[in-house]
């Protein structure tokens, strides 16, 4: 009932947010406004104006690849027990001090675990690992606040569950400092696992295959991020994108010979 009036309140789309505002995107932005129409089309009108502005479907592996030389932020090879993407993050490999570059690449990896959700799937699972973590390789709070924004107004329904394994007490500082920007909803989502909290590695086990979960999480597999392999997955992933999306693209030449695709403007029109 609700889908169709927010469906009949946004109007008519066309090109790429005809693409976007499927049944499953207009329920995402509902739920995450308790089945609110009005605010549930502001919030995606907003999302529609940054889309064609920020252009997430348009970035591409070799514009953000350095940023994930340390596999900071990756997709994992795995899924969880409910078949959803699982983005891999690990703060101690901090190895870029732009914010604006850190965003560009995590918001092209949600674009990426997105697109390779399973049939029927809407979500994705977090799982942060704090190995190597220190101030220094924190990122700031300012950056961390945009992050949880576009995330939160961007992205809504799209985080099942983050899992935050054995942080330090450090990181308990600065998470108090960006609770304050978390919506409750999202805020319910963040649990912390400590290895020798039975109950939290418990709940974190209820989620994963033990065999497929890595040992920095307390699982049996191993955790080995491959940046050239990591690579020739990503321009793969690339060329689907870029087929979704209905994008024209010419082959794109990286240096380690894998070839890409670049974006060519596209013809059909994005409603603002």
């Amino acid at each position: 009932m609700q889908v169709s009036e927010l469906r009949i309140a946004i109007g008519p789309q066309s090109g790429r947010s005809s693409k976007y505002c499927t049944d499953a995107c207009l329920r995402r932005y509902l739920e995450a406004r308790n089945w609110n129409v009005d605010k549930a089309k502001k919030m995606l009108e907003e999302t529609l104006k940054w889309r064609s502005t920020y252009k997430p479907e348009e970035i591409r592996w070799h514009e953000v690849a350095h940023e994930g030389e340390t596999g900071k932020v990756s997709r994992a090879s795995f899924h969880d027990i409910q078949g959803r993407t699982v983005l891999i993050m690990r703060p101690g490999m901090q190895n870029t001090t732009s914010a604006e570059n850190n965003i560009h690449h995590l918001v092209y990896l949600l674009e990426n675990a997105i697109m390779n959700l399973s049939e029927g799937q809407e979500q994705m699972s977090w799982l942060i690992d704090f190995t190597g973590f220190s101030l220094k390789t924190n990122i700031p709070v300012r950056t961390a606040r945009d992050i949880i924004y576009i995330l939160q107004s961007h992205y809504p329904e799209r985080l099942a569950i983050a899992f935050l394994y054995n942080p330090p007490r450090i990181f308990e500082a600065f998470y108090k400092a960006v609770r304050y920007f978390l919506d409750p909803k999202t805020a319910q989502k963040v649990k912390f696992v400590y290895p020798k909290n039975k109950d939290s590695v418990e709940l974190m086990k209820s989620y994963f295959d033990v065999e497929n979960l890595p040992g920095e999480f307390g699982g049996n597999a191993t955790l080995k991020y491959d940046h050239e392999e990591f690579s020739r997955l990503m321009a793969e992933d690339d060329v689907k994108t870029a087929k979704f999306w209905g994008i024209d693209e010419k082959p794109y030449h990286i240096a380690n010979g894998h070839s890409a695709a670049e974006v060519t403007p596209e013809l059909a029109p994005i409603a603002q």
